[in-house]
């Protein structure tokens, strides 16, 4: 279908401005020649009305579908109503507002207004005070500090995300994982057929230690031809203070034993992630029914460990006298 170029989204004039403010009120009349009065209070009237305009493109650049802001390229309907690019694509090309066909017609006006904006982080809820070009801040939030972690639990598939206390709870109260206070751990994990890797990811355990929340993973699976067995422990928190803590973890039986040290991942790298890069004790079938004694046909892994938090001098070099 062809589309009369007056459609097309060019960039404004004041007289414009006031013309598009009558037809269309959700554009706010922004020129110059408004934010004036005549009594010297021009100054809280520049304040009030550049809030005001700031609400309103905020909520013109707020994408009707899904409710995010938009970015380029932002697409509109022949009555001028937009929506992003990747709503675009699930509308079966009508327009959600007036049902209108749309076309590859590009809100260029819009887009231009955006660049001219800063805006906190959305994660200002969290603690980030961060203010960022409108087109900056979509790549500062997905790596903000701030931004909410995604559930640790590897036994489903779980779209929870929240801060540490909020997930602490969700993992206690939802997934029913076990809890623990402490730095040293001792755990026994068994199981009836050791050649069976489905479904073979252990129940989660948390343990609280230094103020802080670890996860350790104890899991089976399929390396080339064999089973594998895996654990691992993941840092409730950013990578950053992940690095101030260092685990060992032991496995054995019949005067052998392995052990791993090394540091918790954080959180903010998926359980997958860290399974396939083997950051962790991996033990092989035969090692562990050999540690599991008896006819070889039950599985039974004792796994001890230990947290502990690295000690550094002012200078940030390691305390070699730390135990």
């Amino acid at each position: 279908m062809e589309v009369d170029s007056n459609n097309q989204c060019v960039p404004l004039t004041e007289e414009d401005e006031i013309d598009l403010h009558r037809r269309h009120p959700q554009f706010p009349p922004v020129s110059k020649s408004h934010s004036k009065t005549n009594n010297g209070s021009s100054n809280s009237s520049n304040t009030l009305t550049s809030a005001i305009h700031t609400s309103s493109v905020h909520e013109l650049l707020e994408c009707p579908v899904c409710a995010n802001f938009m970015y380029p390229p932002i697409h509109q309907c022949q009555n001028g109503h937009t929506l992003c690019s990747i709503c675009k694509t699930m509308v079966h090309n009508r327009c959600p507002t007036c049902r209108q066909e749309l076309g590859d017609i590009r809100c260029l006006a819009l887009e231009k207004l955006a660049e001219s904006l800063e805006l906190p982080c959305k994660y200002n809820y969290l603690g980030c005070l961060e203010i960022f070009p409108y087109y900056s801040k979509l790549k500062h939030e997905s790596l903000c500090n701030f931004r909410p972690y995604n559930c640790p639990y590897a036994g489903s598939e779980c779209s929870i995300v929240g801060d540490i206390p909020f997930l602490v709870a969700h993992l206690r109260n939802d997934h029913k994982v076990d809890m623990h206070s402490g730095s040293t751990f001792n755990h026994r994990y068994v199981k009836s057929n050791p050649r069976e890797v489905e479904n073979a990811t252990w129940m989660l355990t948390v343990f609280h230690c230094f103020g802080q929340y670890f996860c350790l993973h104890v899991e089976a699976f399929q390396l080339e031809m064999a089973p594998v067995y895996m654990a691992f422990l993941r840092f409730m928190g950013d990578e950053t203070e992940a690095r101030n803590y260092s685990y060992s973890l032991e496995v054995g039986g019949y005067d052998r034993k392995l052990i791993w040290e090394g540091t918790p991942r954080s959180i903010r790298d998926s359980h997958r992630k860290v399974r396939d890069s083997f950051d962790g004790l991996i033990i092989q079938r035969n090692m562990a029914l050999f540690f599991s004694g008896g006819d070889r046909k039950e599985l039974k892994l004792r796994v001890t460990g230990r947290i502990w938090k690295e000690q550094h001098n002012p200078e940030g070099m390691p305390n070699l006298s730390a135990t």
